[in-house]
């Protein structure tokens, strides 16, 4: 193998690649990064078994050829190197990759590539296309709801539901829930399976200035999502499990709605949460509909037995009745975050119900909060 590239585009492949090596493995080649030609350019691909990632970038391939060697060095290597061309050569015989850049040479010991397990994208079925950038939006107002903790591991997912014309994503970890739907066109197949959040949000993160669709495709009898972007293919095992029923989890009535500017109530749940940290994150809020003329309010307090207290009002336009109902600060903060509308609404039917928020005049976006217990 004779390969030559840029360091910067060496650089940035090892960074699309890095977050799919295994940091804790008893299997050495999962520690290491592939580099192998392919078709006149140069392809990274690492995995953890769990979740991978192909990259190709350009190159000049004057011999063909394949080895892998460890991420880290390499990635720590490449990323001190001035911005020239980065030659690179297979010693065959040693397995070890000679780098040359500059007036620096150096060789790093590999392993041989036949050990790495293929990350490979299935060419016989046809793919969904979705826009890159209504499925960012979509995993940004979804994804951090997944749980965090392996107790009950499909709630660590994303449930993706594909129906003949809609793609749903619905996450929960049990005290609060995020459905967010979208409709699609050209879908093939129906599924319903749960991609681990972590996944979703490593595809994110890849995507961010992606311009072209974004091609997804499940295989249920790899019990594999499969992504591909421009120059990227990124490979995820799914979540078993069943996911619970989001339908059943949303309220259908409510007593109260509660309409504000979501800039202004997001400022407000920020200025709060320094004092209900101290209080479990707790932060009420007291929704008093206004008469035949006046504006409703909604005062918002939290209150530290340390440091003090705080308490803010809001104008809000508020049909039904007067409630006062708590929530987890953390929980309100992500989910205003992530409501791109300039008003949200809140419904919600009494204290000790779930509330929840909606985008106004916005996409088919549920947050289902489940309410504190305030003590008196």
């Amino acid at each position: 193998m004779r390969i030559s590239c840029m360091q910067e585009s060496l650089a940035r492949g090892l960074a699309t690649v890095s977050r799919a090596v295994a940091t804790h493995s008893s299997l050495p080649i999962l520690s290491n990064v592939l580099l192998a030609s392919d078709k006149g350019r140069l392809k990274l691909s690492a995995t953890n078994l769990e979740l991978g990632i192909n990259c190709w970038i350009g190159a000049q391939v004057e011999q063909d050829g394949q080895i892998t060697v460890p991420a880290r060095i390499l990635a720590d290597l490449v990323n001190s190197l001035p911005p020239e061309r980065v030659d690179l050569q297979l010693v065959v015989r040693t397995n070890t990759l000679n780098l040359k850049c500059g007036r620096l040479e150096a060789n790093i010991k590999g392993l041989d590539a036949q050990e790495f397990p293929l990350i490979i994208i299935p060419d016989d079925e046809k793919p969904l296309l979705l826009k890159a950038g209504m499925l960012a939006q979509m995993i940004d107002q979804v994804a951090f709801a997944a749980a965090q903790d392996d107790n009950r591991p499909v709630l660590t997912g994303v449930l993706a539901d594909l129906s003949a014309d809609t793609l749903t994503f619905a996450a929960a970890d049990g005290y609060r829930l995020s459905v967010r739907k979208e409709p699609v066109e050209g879908v093939a197949w129906q599924s319903s399976v749960v991609i681990p959040a972590k996944a979703l949000q490593e595809l994110r993160r890849l995507s961010a200035d992606a311009d072209a669709p974004v091609s997804m495709l499940i295989s249920r009898n790899r019990n594999q999502v499969f992504f591909h972007l421009d120059e990227i293919d990124l490979v995820s095992q799914l979540v078993e499990g069943s996911f619970p029923d989001y339908n059943a989890i949303v309220p259908t009535s409510y007593n109260t709605k509660t309409t504000l500017l979501t800039a202004d109530l997001l400022s407000a749940i920020r200025m709060a949460y320094p004092f209900a940290r101290d209080a479990s994150n707790m932060v009420r809020l007291q929704i008093v509909p206004g008469g035949a003329e006046a504006v409703g309010k909604v005062v918002i307090t939290a209150s530290s037995p340390d440091h003090g207290d705080i308490v803010s009002e809001l104008e809000a336009t508020i049909e039904g009745t007067p409630v006062e109902i708590a929530f987890n600060a953390r929980y309100l903060i992500d989910i205003l975050s992530v409501v791109n509308t300039p008003q949200v609404t809140l419904t919600t039917r009494d204290p000790s119900s779930p509330g929840v928020f909606r985008p106004d005049n916005g996409p088919a976006l549920e947050h289902v909060v489940m309410p504190m217990h305030i003590g008196r």
